[in-house]
């Protein structure tokens, strides 16, 4: 009876987020309220458990780069990089997205793609601003792209530090069975997107000519706070890469790097925080909350037992399995508590396989699927919302089905490559 209510309120709610019938931050408190009156979630303990409950790492990650972007926002950068971003594609739409998307996709895999995405999100809205074109379609394809280039590392994508704890399994490790498939997606993505956001990839030529006479030097306004502002992002990302050697969760080195910021900035706090999406972490608050009723009550661990005896030796089947299960499954359940949830489940296939490789192969199956089924919806992964909430911010709205419907199209051509390397190479 009690999962039976975690999953009516939870597709209840999804239906008003997808729909956009209900503001979907109001939606969200009011079904993990329903989930806690109702006991469908462990009490007090949905506010300390990360595998049943709120997880503060990933919130507190979030906010540690919203305050670290909103101080680098004062110094001007965005406006020159938007400028200069601007001046070498000269104008031409389609450029500027493949300058963009590259820029995401490379520096995912070393900043893990939510931090990329508060990063690149205000540049992409500022040079779309300059040209005279709508910026939806290039912050949906930053995302995208952001969720393929950070599965490439273990820190590029959160379901894979998940993994890699639960596994063992090595930075080196993910770069040496990740890496190849990532690149091969990205290439072909790309080529992809000029097909998929072909509408959108028109230019204003009146606005180009103006923004090829800007100075972009002109548009930094606090240089000295700009020097200071990249030595502590520096810091940040030296501490991202390595979290892991010193044993410091990525939230602590977001938190460190934003009060350093708050420090060295001597802007006011006050202005900072307004900087802060806080509409976005509610959210998120109120997604981990849903998601730990279907945990709590056993739905997600009943959906892996069952595949679980369906599969039994089937090796293949098993891995044909996680990566499409995990890709269907992860973009309608944030794929960060969904990988927490069925990480456990893998592990016990693994267990059972008759040689090293065949294990290893189901580890990156399961990656590969929760990874790039973080593309299938827009709540489907923390960069996507956090990109749609910058994105409401500047007036510039991205509704559900206007990212999910490139999303899933990205989603089904990325999950089948995924397969076929899977195959290919361990199986």
């Amino acid at each position: 009876m009690s999962a039976a209510l975690a999953v009516i309120i939870f597709v209840v709610a999804f239906f008003f987020i997808a729909t956009e019938k209900a503001d979907k931050v109001k939606t969200v408190l009011i079904a993990a309220g329903l989930m806690a009156v109702l006991g469908l979630v462990p009490g007090d303990e949905v506010f300390f458990s990360p595998h049943e409950g709120i997880d503060w790492n990933v919130i507190f990650l979030l906010l540690g780069m919203m305050i670290i972007v909103g101080v680098v926002k004062h110094t001007g950068l965005f406006d020159f990089l938007a400028i200069w971003s601007a001046k070498r594609s000269r104008g031409k739409p389609y450029r500027l997205m493949v300058m963009l998307m590259l820029i995401t996709a490379v520096a995912s895999p070393f900043l893990d793609n939510v931090t990329i995405i508060m990063l690149v999100a205000p540049v992409t809205i500022v040079v779309c601003a300059r040209l005279g074109i709508a910026a939806q379609p290039f912050l949906i394809a930053e995302v995208l792209a952001s969720n393929i280039g950070g599965a490439a590392t273990l820190i590029g994508d959160p379901p894979n530090i998940i993994i890699g704890s639960r596994a063992g399994l090595s930075f080196n490790d993910f770069l040496v069975h990740m890496a190849p498939i990532v690149v091969v997606t990205f290439l072909l993505f790309v080529l992809g997107t000029r097909l998929m956001f072909r509408s959108a990839l028109r230019g204003n030529s009146r606005s180009i000519e103006s923004v090829m006479a800007l100075q972009e030097r002109r548009a930094i306004r606090d240089p000295a706070l700009l020097v200071r502002s990249l030595i502590v992002l520096g810091g940040v990302v030296v501490g991202f890469a390595l979290h892991s050697v010193l044993h410091v969760a990525p939230s602590v080195v977001a938190l460190l790097g934003a009060g350093t910021m708050v420090l060295v900035s001597g802007l006011d706090i006050g202005d900072i925080l307004r900087e802060v999406e806080w509409a976005t972490l509610v959210f998120f608050m109120g997604l981990f909350v849903m998601v730990a009723g279907l945990v709590h009550t056993g739905v997600i661990s009943a959906i892996g037992e069952a595949a679980t005896s369906v599969l039994g030796d089937n090796y293949f089947l098993a891995a044909t399995s996680l990566v499409f299960g995990s890709a269907l499954l992860g973009a309608f359940v944030d794929n960060i508590p969904y990988t927490a949830t069925m990480a456990p489940v893998v592990e016990d296939l693994v267990a059972g396989t008759p040689d090293p490789q065949t294990g290893q192969g189901l580890w990156w199956a399961f990656a590969l699927g929760a990874d790039f089924g973080g593309n299938g919806t827009a709540v489907a992964a923390s960069a996507n919302v956090v990109a749609i909430g910058i994105a409401k911010r500047a007036e510039q709205p991205i509704t559900f089905w206007q990212f999910t419907r490139y999303g899933i199209v990205t989603t089904v051509f990325t999950t089948i490559l995924a397969w076929l390397y899977v195959w290919l190479r361990y199986l």
